[in-house]
This record gives C-alpha cells, sequence and structure tokens, in this order.
C-alpha cells in the first residue's frame, strides 16, 4: 500500500471515529500532497509525499518555536500533536552510525576537500538520505568532517 493511501485509509477511520483533530490535520497533509501533484502535474511517489511530510514538520517547529515566543500554549500543543502526526508516517530513521557512514562516502565520491564543497556533498546525500534522517543532523556532520 502506498503512503498516500495509507494517510487516506486512516483519515477515513479518523471520520468514522469522531477524531476531529486528527481527521483535520490528516486533511491538511491531504490538501498539501493533492497541491504538490497539480503544481508538478503528477502522481507523487511515495518519496515525493515523505518530502510534502518533512516540509509540514519543518513549518511545525517553526511555529512552535514562534508560538512559545507569544505564550500561546493552546497553539503550542496543536503544532506538537500535528508534528507528532506527521512524524508516524515518517519512514524509520536511519542510526548515526549509517549516517556518518553516508557522509564520508559521499565526501570521497564528490573529491570534497573543504567547506566549500559542502553543496556538492549535500546535492549527493540528499538522494540517499531523504525522509530516512534529518537533514539538518546531516548537514551538521557534513560541515564538521569538511572542517576539520
Amino acid at each position: 500500500m502506498s503512503l498516500k493511501a495509507r494517510i487516506n485509509d486512516d483519515l477515513k477511520t479518523a471520520m468514522r471515529s469522531g477524531d476531529a483533530r486528527r481527521r483535520d490535520a490528516l486533511r491538511l497533509l491531504l490538501a498539501a500532497v493533492k497541491q504538490r501533484e497539480v503544481d508538478e502535474r503528477k502522481e507523487l511517489a511515495d518519496a515525493d509525499v515523505v518530502g510534502v511530510i518533512e516540509r509540514m514538520i519543518k513549518q511545525r517547529r517553526e511555529s512552535i518555536a514562534q508560538f512559545e515566543k507569544g505564550g500561546r500554549q493552546d497553539l503550542v500543543q496543536n503544532e506538537r500533536y500535528e508534528s507528532e502526526l506527521l512524524q508516524g508516517y515518517m519512514p524509520q530513521a536511519l542510526p548515526d552510525v549509517e549516517i556518518a557512514a553516508a557522509v564520508s562516502e559521499a565526501i570521497s565520491a564528490v573529491g570534497a576537500k573543504s567547506p566549500a564543497d559542502m553543496g556538492k556533498v549535500m546535492g549527493a546525500l540528499k538522494g540517499k538520505l531523504a525522509g530516512k534522517a534529518d537533514m539538518s543532523k546531516v548537514s551538521a556532520m557534513v560541515k564538521s568532517k569538511l572542517a576539520g
């Protein structure tokens, strides 16, 4: 079953059970997926859907930070709920050891020598690790390996 079909099934289940909070969050996710399909004029593969989910999780993190600054705990709780729900659709995260191995492999594959080559390394890693690792964490690893 594709990821999009699984999300649709979960939405139907939430609607049947009367879980309005879950239903609304899943509708938001499906709307974002549908918008990207319309923009790109193609059916999204699971990897593309994961990309949409990653972007939505990142938006939630940023919103949480802003709402905490503003003292809006009600909105913080809602964003955390949505973030946790979205996280449930992400593939299993790779352990740090495997990420470090992939970073080392990519650095040698592109022949990176300095922090100026970071873009090349991240480009090589993005396709391999997207959805399987937090790309900000990967970026930090690449930066430290190239710097030192």
